[in-house]
């Protein structure tokens, strides 16, 4: 940080998950342009943090998911806060809260059950609001793929999330792996290390497909991001992640749906697939067991469906 000073400090707080801390960024980076003398100190899991830097007013402070409410209260008091805006509200935050308020310090936190169809970013951004900020984040344009180069497109496949009612059939993003593939474009398969075993082969099989699942570090991977012409992902942390760094995303939707709030920053509605049932959503998050068994929301859509998207994506 630089050595400024600050008229007042935000302690902002957002310690999971991936994607719900992503959503975050550009709001922050939006309120933090627009209150240069507010110093915020952002709150959140360690391996995000270089999905922050650059922002000058934002001290990042990478905090552990297992501690106990006082353990947090002493790491985060510590950085003397004005304010508290708490963006997670789940009982360990509560009780930070509560701490803070009996040691006179104001705090404003997120409403996550009132007023459904309002997105997550929103909710963010009242927070601020409340904690008396200038300004108020604007989503903007819909991202949009960069301009034709001469080169093979370069479409990126994230095909896992957190939970079994949003994971589209592998066999089906296989095959749609193969039809890029047969296309001429380049696609690059993004996951965890222990995934890195599928996606590698994969990549072994299809021309064109590279795997970078355990192979880079998280501000590398965001690099790789950065360069793609599309992404295909999941509702999942790397929806978010493309659509920080304004990547247009397909996204593929199974039982959680894009009118529950988390729908991709800047994403165009258009792009999202998926089936409509009178289930959906059965989940805000895609934990519950299909009532059908086999998610059909998910087994209905098929390759083809989300090829013709990218390409409208990218022909756009």
């Amino acid at each position: 940080m630089n050595g400024r000073e600050y008229s007042k400090r935000i302690l902002v707080i957002r310690l999971s998950a991936l994607g719900d801390v992503a959503i975050l960024e550009p709001v922050l980076r939006q309120r933090a342009a627009k209150n240069p003398d507010v110093l915020f100190l952002l709150a959140a899991p360690p391996r995000l943090e270089p999905l922050f830097r650059g922002i000058d007013n934002v001290q990042y402070v990478p905090t552990e998911k297992r501690q106990k409410p006082r353990e947090l209260y002493r790491q985060l008091s510590a950085l003397k806060p004005d304010v508290v805006a708490d963006m997670h509200h789940v009982l360990r935050t509560i009780g930070v809260d509560w701490l803070f308020r009996l040691h006179g310090k104001p705090v404003r936190h997120i409403r996550k059950h009132c007023e459904r169809g309002i997105a997550t970013w929103q909710r963010y951004d009242r927070v601020f609001e409340h904690c008396g900020l200038k300004g108020s984040a604007a989503m903007g344009d819909y991202c949009q793929a960069k301009p034709p180069s001469g080169q093979p497109r370069v479409v990126g496949i994230a095909p896992f999330a957190q939970h079994q009612g949003k994971i589209w059939p592998l066999e089906k993003m296989e095959r749609l792996v193969a039809m890029l593939s047969e296309k001429g474009y380049r696609v690059q398969l993004f996951g965890s290390a222990a995934e890195a075993s599928l996606l590698d082969a994969w990549a072994k099989k299809y021309k064109g497909v590279e795997s970078l699942a355990g192979k880079y570090s998280f501000a590398e991977e965001l690099e790789h991001i950065a360069k793609l012409d599309v992404m295909v992902s999941m509702d999942s942390a790397n929806m978010h992640f493309a659509s920080c760094l304004g990547v247009p995303v397909v996204s593929i939707w199974g039982a959680t749906h894009p009118c529950r709030g988390f729908y991709g920053w800047r994403q165009n509605p258009a792009w999202a697939v998926q089936k409509e049932m009178k289930c959906r959503p059965c989940s805000k998050y895609g934990n519950k067991p299909c009532r059908f068994g086999d998610y059909p929301c998910l087994t209905g859509i098929e390759p083809i469906e989300v090829m013709e998207r990218i390409e409208k994506v990218l022909n756009k």
